[in-house]
């Protein structure tokens, strides 16, 4: 027997040891996440059925622990996701390992055409066993949709658990970064969550799947592919996040409620992008799902809280204090905690208030006694043009020789360069004050006078004689 998941590995071997239980049959699993060592000791006592992935089985006959050659029946579990394009490759690797005549058995909850059309290819005259219409999902599950925004999901969620005391949800995402990032996400909101996917650990995954059927978990965020085939018992509510892309995932996904007669529930968040995706779901199950929309998380809605989440604090520690109506000028906290207009604080988390409020450090208010001198707050650029013009002009009327005008823009603040209105530009140090050449002058050229001979001699090492010889 083959699955596409170690969890359902495990399940279907649990069922084998339930139903087999008076039967001398011996079963094993094997899949990958744990230790191959164990595995190949059971493989050597001995075995009549075989439950396995597809990579570990293939690591094990790359090992030679396992000979294929005497199997009499193939079962593959979730036959279409087990020959869909992730999986095909490895089930044509193991096919070619089995004997050529055997029986081949495929148990799926939807077979597309596509999928029957390569089943086709390596089996023989297979004949259809049908317990329902095609693609179509339990009776006994409702199934809703409730239309909102894709960044209102989350929001609606933990809303849905907490006002209907949801005890037990199955939550399914699209990818798995998604599901770690929803999970991280309800918790915080106070909702006890847990995540469930191929990226964590064995041990992780089943710890999570553990503790969401013992109840210590309300909600458990999964993937299509990990979640495929899980069987709990009395699960009541199935919650698409994300819709799936393919639409036969859907009737997979709401099936993992209303089974065994037990009633249960199916919702699925819309959003504006995937209502095409609803739309060919309802084309697969022939039938309409009831649009019901939330009071308060009607698409288009803004959250009661959404302009405070809108505003985040720029770093931390960061806080705002804002008195008698201040505004950036007057005491506004700008920055990591940092304050600048009249009544200037600066400091991380510090709050400041206007006038006559002085801090600097972490937070602490000035001491009694230690108050600093106000500074006068930096000349804006009208200013220093006003400035400049007057000094121009009383330059002009002392009979002094006004310097050139320059485009070169104003210092930005006197800490950095001192500004002085009788000058066009900021006076820069004295190390930068260096002579500059005068490009109106030509730059002398010495030209000396060398004979032949000379020249001869100079290669040769010569030394030059002087006139005096």
């Amino acid at each position: 027997m083959i699955t596409p998941t170690r969890e359902l590995c495990a399940q279907v071997e649990d069922s084998v040891r339930t139903y087999g239980k008076y039967i001398n049959l011996k079963s094993i699993t094997v899949y990958g996440g744990v230790g191959i060592n164990p595995q190949i000791d059971a493989l050597r006592r001995g075995v009549d059925i075989l439950v396995a992935t597809p990579g570990r089985l293939l690591d094990h006959v790359q090992q030679k622990t396992v000979d294929l050659r005497q199997v009499e029946i193939l079962v593959l579990d979730e036959g279409d996701r087990m020959l869909d394009m992730g999986f095909i490759h490895d089930i044509r690797k193991i096919l070619a390992l089995l004997p050529a005549k055997r029986q081949n058995l495929l148990f799926s909850a939807t077979f597309p055409e596509e999928i029957r059309k390569l089943a086709a290819s390596f089996m023989h005259q297979p004949v259809t066993v049908e317990v329902a219409r095609r693609n179509t999902p339990a009776e006994l599950v409702s199934q809703v949709a409730h239309p909102v925004d894709g960044n209102r999901k989350r929001e609606l969620l933990a809303h849905l658990v907490k006002t209907n005391d949801w005890k037990q949800v199955l939550v399914f995402c699209r990818t798995k970064h998604g599901a770690n990032r929803l999970a991280q996400q309800l918790m915080r909101d106070g909702v006890h969550a847990d995540a469930i996917h191929g990226n964590k650990s064995q041990n992780a995954r089943e710890r999570a799947l553990d503790e969401f059927k013992a109840g210590k978990v309300r909600v458990l965020v999964a993937t299509d592919i990990a979640a495929r085939g899980l069987d709990i018992e009395a699960l009541p509510h199935v919650v698409n996040y994300d819709m799936p892309h393919v639409a036969e995932d859907y009737v997979h996904r709401i099936g993992r409620t209303g089974r065994a007669g037990v009633e249960g529930e199916a919702v699925s968040f819309v959003s504006a992008e995937e209502r095409p995706l609803m739309a060919a779901i309802e084309r697969l199950i022939n039938r309409k799902v009831e649009n019901r929309a939330v009071e308060g998380f009607h698409p288009g809605s803004a959250a009661p809280r959404a302009a405070q989440e809108q505003q985040p604090s720029r770093s931390n520690g960061q806080r705002h204090h804002q008195r008698d109506g201040q505004r950036r000028g007057d005491g506004q906290g700008r920055g990591n905690g940092q304050g600048r207009g009249n009544g200037q604080g600066r400091g991380t988390g510090q709050g400041q208030g206007a006038g006559n409020r002085h801090g600097r450090g972490n937070g602490q208010p000035p001491r009694d006694g230690q108050r600093r001198p106000e500074r006068a707050p930096a000349p804006s650029a009208s200013a220093r043009e006003d400035q400049l013009r007057e000094a121009r002009a009383r330059m002009a009327a002392e009979g002094e020789k006004l310097p050139p005008r320059s485009h070169r823009a104003p210092a930005r603040s006197s800490r950095d360069q001192a500004w002085d209105p009788r000058r066009s530009e900021p006076r820069e140090p004295a190390y930068v004050q260096q002579a500059k050449p005068d490009p109106s002058r030509p730059a002398p050229v010495i030209h000396r006078k060398r004979s032949f001979g000379t020249m001869v001699g100079s290669l040769l090492g010569r030394k030059r004689r002087t006139e005096e010889e």
